[in-house]
């Protein structure tokens, strides 16, 4: 139930409210002492708090209303407070607000702007608190995988792909083949090496191909390997990717693309564990846990005649999908901060809160490569300390600061003009964000007005 706890010297206020309150079923606890009220907070569910700002006879000034409201903010940072005051305690209620105070109104108040206001903040407490609970609930699931499991630095904050680290980590142990589907650029590299770090092999080699990378003709030589003259060039006797991960796992990228032959000679290893080298009759034994992914819809592809129904049953025994960027947004931020770790240049430059926002609302057609590759561009770009929306060069965002139809001195002195050197609206008449307007100015030497 929605609770209210009221925090007034006075019994005539505590009563008035708990009538005003119930008329919209909302239970009012009452606290005639600020030292009564922070009892209350510590043991009761409390959505709100609506406070007094004077609780001594000999004085009005106010002192004792800010001192509990700093107290309730200290233990109970996310709690919305009403302030309520008398007129001689606006000023230091306006104060408060900016300190954090939901919203403060005036003795005597009125009744429908106090239950409009009370309504709205036990509805965003409410949402507040829920969203805190499933913070709280995927901290401990990902503080659950990590002592289970080794998760090679991935980092991610999605229930999404929290569901795809526990698969993995769970697939990891058994000797099977394990197929790990999902787009370009969405990690599925990164979850190979998950499931062999956390194999019965993972002291073995971890060896990947990009079956994607290569023309036909060589794929085969860099699987099976080749011997002196097995084709043009081949001038000397070379390991393949099956040797070298003997022991260990292989990893093959872009599995859809490989051609007919290679197809067949991948299915009998996988049946024997044996292959020989292009030109060579003499064969080899292997044991090599075998990986795949791919973005192709292998199933169609079957259907189309161009991928083996053996070969996709064989590799397909555990199926892992990797869902696009933009089905697990909560892993944007989290990762857009790494990258900003990672790359030197980076020192001192952090993302502005536009930025986020930009980041958050774009649709990642390149998913995790995409943003890692933005976050690159933007610290490389960016001249102050702050990443802004418009350093990105994301569509729809502000232009960036390397965009074509950056405009220029004559149409930026225009629009301040026209504008009567009010920056926010001529920036938006550009087009910009106030922050990109400013790095214009000073870039183009113009004075701010």
């Amino acid at each position: 139930m929605r609770t209210v706890l009221v925090i007034d010297d006075n019994p005539a206020v505590g009563t008035a409210l708990d009538v005003l309150f119930g008329l919209r079923e909302i239970r009012t606890l009452v606290a005639h002492s600020p030292e009564d009220g922070l009892r209350m907070l510590a043991r009761e569910d409390i959505g709100l708090v609506v406070q007094d700002m004077n609780f001594r006879a000999d004085t009005t000034s106010g002192e004792e209303g800010v001192e509990l409201f700093r107290a309730i903010r200290a233990r109970h940072p996310d709690l919305p407070i009403i302030l309520l005051t008398a007129w001689t305690h606006l000023e230091i209620a306006v104060d408060l607000a900016k300190a954090g105070a939901a919203d403060y109104l005036a003795k005597p108040w009125d009744d429908h702007k106090l239950l409009a206001s009370v309504e709205n903040l036990l509805e965003l407490s409410a949402s507040t608190r829920e969203v805190s609970r499933l913070h709280g609930q995927r901290r401990k699931i990902h503080r659950e995988l990590q002592s289970r499991y080794d998760l090679c630095g991935l980092v991610f904050a999605s229930d999404a792909l929290a569901r795809v680290v526990e698969l993995a980590g769970q697939v990891a142990r058994a000797d099977v083949p394990v197929l790990i589907c999902g787009p370009n650029g969405a990690g599925k590299e990164k979850i190979a090496e998950i499931v062999q770090a956390n194999s019965s092999v993972k002291d073995g080699p971890f060896v990947t191909l990009n079956c994607g990378a290569l023309p036909g003709e060589l794929i085969e030589a860099e699987l099976f390997g080749s011997e002196a003259g097995a084709y043009t060039g081949a001038t000397k006797a070379r390991e393949g990717k099956f040797e070298a991960a003997d022991g260990g796992t292989l990893f093959l990228d872009e599995i859809g693309t490989l051609p007919p032959a290679g197809q067949m000679k991948l299915l009998r290893v996988l049946e024997t564990g044996r292959f020989a080298r292009l030109g060579s009759n003499r064969e080899r034994q292997v044991k090599v846990r075998l990986v795949s992914a791919t973005n192709a819809e292998l199933p169609q592809m079957i259907r189309d005649g161009q991928f083996r129904e053996d070969l996709y049953y064989r590799l397909n025994t555990i199926q892992i999908e990797v869902p696009p960027l933009a089905d697990r947004r909560d892993d944007i931020l989290p990762l857009a901060r790494l990258f900003l770790q990672d790359t030197g240049v980076a020192a001192g430059k952090r993302l502005g809160e536009d930025a986020e926002r930009a980041l958050l609302a774009h649709a990642w057609p390149g998913n995790v490569r995409e943003l890692r590759n933005t976050i690159q561009r933007a610290m490389l770009l960016t001249r102050g300390d702050v990443i802004g929306a418009g350093d990105l060069g994301l569509p729809g965002s502000c232009s960036a600061v390397n965009s074509a139809d950056e405009p220029d001195r004559a149409t930026i002195e225009a629009a301040l003009q026209r504008n009567g050197g009010v920056l926010t609206q001529a920036a938006s008449e550009l087009g910009l964000s106030r922050q990109a307007l400013y790095r214009r100015l000073d870039r183009l030497g113009i004075e701010r007005p």
